[in-house]
């Protein structure tokens, strides 16, 4: 009888912490909503403050070493409510599982979005005329005064800066 009790309790102990981890996850990966690129651009086109989004994936080593420095600027400048747009490139197979757990082991704050679409050559032009698809890559956008940059490479902290404070006209 003791037995049955132990197993019970061990049973009962192992439902309710697999329940936990299950609702955190489910609970987090929520925030990373699943877009297509129209809506992307509606998203940006009805923003009333600066944006920089960042097409970024896991498996970019560059992408993943300039998110914080992303996260720094903005918070630097949050008077102005700048705002970091995180797009993810990702596979779908990573869709929302790996991502979320690359977002929570290197702790990213932003809006989170997954991009899912395949076709490059559709996608790529609706996010930067310019842009050829290369990871990472950053749209500085203003609504409030038309300022819009592109940067198809990656970026180092003192050029994200630089160009966080040019978006909100504090720089030039």
């Amino acid at each position: 009888m003791l037995n049955v009790e132990v197993k019970y309790k061990a049973m009962k102990h192992l439902i309710i912490t697999a329940s936990l981890i299950l609702s955190a996850l489910v609970g987090f990966t929520q925030t990373i909503k699943k877009v297509k690129v129209t809506e992307v651009e509606e998203y940006v086109k009805n923003s009333d403050h600066p944006i920089v989004l960042n097409c970024w994936a896991t498996w970019c080593a560059p992408c993943n070493e300039e998110i914080p420095y992303f996260m720094e600027s903005v918070k630097k400048y949050s008077e102005q409510k700048v705002e970091l747009v995180l797009v993810s490139l990702d596979f779908a197979k990573s869709y929302p599982t790996k991502i979320a757990g690359q977002i929570n082991k290197k702790h990213f704050e932003a809006t989170f979005f997954w991009l899912n679409e395949t076709n490059a050559d559709y996608f790529c032009p609706k996010i930067d005329p310019k842009w050829d698809g290369t990871l990472p890559s950053t749209v500085y956008i203003n609504p409030a005064t038309g300022y819009r940059k592109f940067f198809g490479r990656p970026m180092t902290d003192r050029q994200i800066d630089l160009e966080v404070g040019r978006l909100v006209g504090l720089k030039k």
